[in-house]
């Protein structure tokens, strides 16, 4: 169907709907449900119509019929909707103020698993061009979900902030969640999990130039590291407090390193090396020159 005649087929929706909200001697109170559902059809004809402005202005009149109708969850939903007209339409800035609205509106009706889910949603959306406003939309969730003491989930949405917070290079932070992301591993006893923690942790921590709580978190959770974890830890751990860039850097090069989430592995490779490395380099080369000297005063 052609355009022009989903708009058509929008403007005659809209017209019923502002019938249903009329009233008359015989008709006392509008017809809020029958009105919703015709604004609501109106918004997707005047969406698939390409005629995003009309298909917004629809969803909130709809809105209001669903809250006038005390019909919090579909209201929450014509949110949702407002939210994929903004990515239509390239405005994924505005989606804020719809996605925390459509999230009060799910509390208020009683299901927060739907408020984090359409957080979850707007996330994934501005997570690539906007991670900032995907970090705010994941703690929020957090906060939400465990209203409802839902731990699983929580610690997924805890696994995002962390590595959000490490691609912004906000590594304060980013320790801090992850110690968070920790617990709440640990009340679940996923211990593997844990494991691969510790080692970002470690990461995060030397991210920040800071060995010495780098090695407190690894004696603090490294009994949960498996047998590679601990060896590559501890070896790591050695290289910086004696200095040994080159070690260092061979520890952060290793397979289940580069291996890990994309922003951890990332971060392993602009972790600052100890610098040792380069006053043995520079010991090497003047070694390197005095025998060059001694090779030559020989050959003469």
């Amino acid at each position: 169907m052609s355009a022009a005649k989903k708009i058509a087929e929008a403007e005659e929706l809209v017209r019923q709907a502002e019938k249903s909200l009329k009233t008359s001697l015989l008709k006392w109170v509008p017809d809020y449900d029958s009105a919703a559902d015709e604004y609501s059809k109106a918004a997707t004809a005047y969406r698939i119509g390409k005629s995003f402005d009309k298909s917004k202005e629809c969803q909130l009149k709809a809105i209001e019929s669903y809250k006038n109708n005390k019909s919090w969850f579909h209201a929450a939903k014509a949110y949702e909707q407002i939210v994929l007209l903004s990515k239509d339409t390239d405005k994924l800035l505005e989606i804020e103020e719809y996605v925390n609205k459509a999230c009060s509106l799910y509390q208020q009706h009683g299901s927060p698993e739907a408020a984090a889910s359409a957080l979850d949603k707007a996330a994934k959306l501005t997570e690539q061009k906007h991670p900032e406003l995907a970090l705010r939309f994941y703690q929020h969730a957090i906060e939400v979900i465990m209203i409802e003491d839902s731990t699983r989930q929580a610690t997924e949405y805890s696994s995002k902030v962390s590595r959000i917070l490490v691609k912004l290079r906000r590594y304060d932070e980013a320790a801090q969640a992850i110690k968070r992301e920790i617990g709440l591993n640990q009340q679940t006893e996923s211990y593997g999990q844990i494991g691969r923690l510790v080692v970002a942790l470690v990461l995060v921590q030397l991210a920040r130039g800071d060995s010495v709580e780098a090695e407190k978190a690894f004696r603090e959770w490294g009994t949960c590291c498996e047998a590679e974890e601990v060896a590559t830890l501890q070896t790591l751990l050695n290289a910086f407090d004696e200095e040994d860039a080159e070690m260092a850097a061979r520890m952060l090069a290793t397979p289940f390193i580069r291996h890990m989430d994309v922003e951890y592995a990332i971060l392993a490779k602009n972790i600052p090396l100890p610098e040792g490395m380069h006053l043995e380099k520079k010991s090497e080369d003047n070694a390197g020159n005095a025998t060059n000297e001694d090779e030559d005063e020989g050959i003469c």
